[in-house]
């Protein structure tokens, strides 16, 4: 199984054991260039940009028409993250192309850290613990 990484941050150790594949170097300044938003954008930019990312996606080397399924849906699947404004549209772009959204699913755990100072220092955890596929147009 094949995910292909269609988020701004590394795939995680976790993340890659499962099957997980980050983009290129060049893709990866693609997709954050594409997911970064420095002003209020319009209902047309959201979609032009969800759908260019669809474009990498649909690019990629791991492309293909297979018939492997995962959770109810056909490769390739994608890990999508980003605003919340901009997912509906990626999610509607990457099923135009006959692509499986996926979000990634983490358990969050705590820590507390003692300082040198004698404060505490409280850290979040985030392990992976699996996907969620996007619901179905």
């Amino acid at each position: 199984m094949n995910i292909f990484n269609l988020t701004q941050h590394p795939a995680t150790a976790e993340q890659l054991d499962v099957g997980v594949v980050d983009p290129t170097r060049q893709e990866r300044e693609r997709i954050c260039a594409l997911l970064t938003f420095n002003a209020l954008p319009s209902e047309g930019e959201i979609t032009q940009r969800a759908e260019a990312l669809a474009k990498i996606v649909l690019a990629h080397h791991l492309w293909w028409k297979g018939t492997d399924e995962y959770a109810g849906c056909y490769m390739p699947a994608t890990m999508i993250g980003g605003a919340p404004y901009l997912m509906a549209a990626l999610e509607a772009a990457l099923q135009a192309i006959d692509a499986c959204p996926v979000y990634a699913f983490s358990q969050r755990e705590s820590a507390e850290e003692v300082q040198a100072d004698g404060s505490v220092k409280k850290v979040a955890i985030f392990r992976h613990a699996g996907f969620i596929v996007a619901s179905p147009r």
